[in-house]
């Protein structure tokens, strides 16, 4: 799994195990942190000073906004309607159109959580380990479980 030549790497972004990663066509900003085992997908944007834990998948259309921390085994997804074939043909890129993510600045995506193609994790909001986001996260709040919701105070 290599780091392709098209990677923009900012200063001091650090990979521990390059070795163990597959990124291309994506630029990761400075002073973050990618674990083994983690895809970054062409066109993504990773900000400054973000953390991206092991296992993680980050499709094309993902924006990471500054400071943002990604948990373990976190997915996110670029298509509402995935399919194999089109017409009974196999897919491709012309045949389906990529929907925006954007996990806004200082935001927290625990480990295991599902992001669902289109919404947008608003600043300094925490997704619970384990969530499925299917709608907008606001600023600063706290969501989980399947779909994620803030939960209920009693």
């Amino acid at each position: 799994m290599p780091i392709a030549p098209d990677v923009q790497l900012g200063e001091r972004v650090v990979i521990h195990h390059p070795g163990l990663v597959n990124l291309y066509g994506c630029r990761v900003g400075s002073d973050s942190k990618i674990g083994a085992f983690v895809e970054i997908q062409k066109g993504v944007q990773v900000g400054e000073r973000c953390k991206i834990s092991s296992h993680s998948f980050v499709c094309e259309g993902v924006t990471i906004e500054d400071e943002v921390f990604v948990g373990h085994g976190v997915m996110f997804i670029n298509d509402r309607y995935p399919r194999a074939t089109a017409e009974g043909r196999l897919q491709t890129e012309a045949d389906w159109t990529v929907v925006p993510t954007v996990v806004e600045r200082g935001a927290s995506i625990g480990s295991g959580a599902v992001i669902l193609c289109g919404v947008r994790i608003g600043p300094g909001a925490l997704v619970g380990a384990g969530a499925v986001v299917t709608r907008d996260v606001p600023a600063g709040a706290t969501v989980m479980g399947v779909p994620a919701r803030v939960p209920e105070v009693e």
